[in-house]
């Protein structure tokens, strides 16, 4: 599968924005979805994750209750709202698909390129 990830760009803190990934080439419910980060001089790190259904919902402690993950199966696109941004929220954003939340949390299958949000503070 294809995944082209959308939407970054800067914004103030405080400020909202929203992701969006876009998947290609297999069907897109057969796959949970993840979004992660990558700061300057960091590892890359786990935001978010979704199963196939959208039912279930996961996120890291950092963002939970600033950021939304979901999805619409129709138009094989997983989103990542996010509210209240800090500057530390600063990094490239990448999105990821795997076989289950449990394999996309830990090691994705497939990933998109990514995409660089930056907040100011």
């Amino acid at each position: 599968v294809q995944l082209q990830a959308s939407g970054g760009g800067l914004v103030q803190a405080g400020g909202s924005l929203t992701l969006s990934c876009t998947a290609s080439g297999r069907a897109f419910t057969n796959y949970a979805m993840g979004w992660f980060r990558q700061a300057p001089g960091k590892e890359r790190e786990y935001v978010a994750a979704i199963s196939w259904s959208g039912v279930s919902t996961y996120y890291a402690d950092s963002v939970k209750g600033r950021f939304t993950i979901s999805r619409d199966n129709a138009k094989n696109t997983v989103y990542l709202q996010m509210n209240s941004l800090k500057p530390e929220d600063t990094a490239v954003y990448y999105c990821g698909a795997g076989a289950s939340t449990s394999v996309v949390v830990s090691h994705p299958d497939y990933w998109g390129q990514g995409t660089q949000v930056t907040v100011s503070s």
